[in-house]
């Protein structure tokens, strides 16, 4: 189990959100992690973004999960990521960890083409619902 953020906020051309590259894997990927002893899905998931991405976050709500299989060490593995909606509330893209190469905003209507994984594309698309929903972010 793993969880994590669509971190947005209002931008010039409509809401952005935060995507982070891994260079070693070649990928565009939400932030997202897994738990440390005893924590909650949501401690969990705003730990991992904060990590991540350099951001103070606060949750806005839930939008969902994903699951998916792979094979680490000849061991086939299923995972479930629970994903929350989140706004930023400091903090600097600069400060991320190493789990990133690079971090950055993107409009929500491009994360489509960037995002390397089918199950990211839906749960961004489940947020764009979400943030339909609530104009301090919608801009």
């Amino acid at each position: 189990m793993s969880a994590g953020g669509n971190v947005v906020r209002p931008g010039e051309q409509g809401p952005e959100l935060v995507l982070g590259r891994r260079r070693r894997e070649r990928t565009w990927t939400l932030p997202k992690g897994t738990p440390h002893g005893g924590e909650t899905i949501e401690q969990t998931a705003l730990r991992e973004v904060t990590e991540e991405t350099g951001l103070g976050v606060e949750i806005v709500e839930p939008i969902g999960a994903i699951e998916y299989w792979f094979v680490l060490d000849g061991t086939r593995i299923h995972k479930t990521v629970h994903y929350f909606l989140m706004q930023p509330t400091g903090g600097d893209l600069a400060d991320h960890d190493r789990e990133f190469d690079e971090v950055r905003w993107v409009e929500l209507g491009a994360a489509d083409a960037i995002l390397s994984f089918p199950t990211e594309r839906g749960i961004v698309a489940r947020a764009s619902e979400a943030i339909a929903r609530l104009p301090e972010i919608a801009g």
